[in-house]
């Protein structure tokens, strides 16, 4: 079997997928699912693979992708499959580069800019009464709920300001759900690495949306203001929502942080 960097082997699906062309890991998640590059130019694109029974749906993200290419930059769905050993994904590669590039943390104004910037166009590209797909805050608290019953949520999973409450606290204050400020189709996974930007420090794309959905604005923007802390540090919030256009909302920040942290 081939092998990527850091001794990382490489599964079958993938380097069947890549056809020969040379692969270079380029992501890790916590449940095991790989990100591979392969190609260049013209032809270069990304291998993601999760393996069986890692809960990661690939075939999802590909729906998500093959709608949303019409409106905004995303990726192109080029191949995605299941065998017994998991499932991958092949798309086209986006220009631009991640917004955790070392350059964007070290000159954080721009990158938070281009972030705002780049998931306000997302909200507006995107057509609501056209997307076939949910991410409202009642559906993901009913499956919430029903994952509670099963016993598989973990609270000392959860960001260090939740980890005190237990499960049965999180989804009691979670039962008031607030009013929709703007309903657009979300991107679902809001974190700063899933905005490129160019040379330039402006946005391109974003990537990683297999859980794109309708839903309130609130629940992208509360996730997005919470990573920019994360990456580039303290005192990015605001200006995030600035770019953005809006200002706080802590009623609803409060509330689509810790529905986040009670998602799978």
């Amino acid at each position: 079997m081939g092998r990527a960097a850091a001794g990382q082997a490489v599964p079958a699906a993938v380097r069947a997928a890549a056809g020969g062309a040379p692969l270079r890991l380029v992501w890790r998640n916590a449940v095991g699912g790989l990100t591979f590059t392969a190609g260049s130019g013209a032809q270069r694109r990304f291998l993601k693979w999760a393996p069986a029974g890692s809960g990661l749906d690939l075939g999802a993200e590909a729906r998500r992708l093959a709608w949303a290419v019409a409106f905004t930059p995303v990726p192109r769905v080029l191949d995605q499959g299941t065998d017994a050993t998991g499932s991958w994904l092949v798309t086209a590669a986006l220009a631009g580069g991640s917004a955790v590039a070392g350059r964007w943390r070290r000159t954080p104004p721009l990158a938070v800019d281009a972030i705002g910037h780049g998931l306000r166009a997302l909200h507006d590209a995107l057509p609501t009464d056209r997307c076939p797909f949910s991410w409202s805050a009642a559906e993901r608290l009913a499956d919430a709920r029903r994952r509670a019953d099963r016993g598989d949520i973990d609270p000392t999973q959860w960001h260090p300001e939740h980890r005190r409450l237990q499960a049965a606290q999180a989804l009691r204050r979670l039962e008031a759900v607030p009013p929709v400020d703007r309903l657009v189709v979300c991107h679902g996974d809001a974190c700063t690495p899933n905005t490129l930007l160019t040379a330039r420090g402006r946005w391109s794309g974003h990537v990683d949306l297999g859980s794109l959905g309708v839903g309130d604005r609130w629940a992208d923007l509360a996730i997005a203001t919470w990573s920019v802390t994360w990456n580039y540090g303290p005192g990015w919030e605001d200006r995030l929502l600035a770019a953005y256009g809006v200002t706080a909302d802590p009623q609803r920040i409060r509330y689509y942080r810790l529905l986040w942290d009670l998602d799978p």
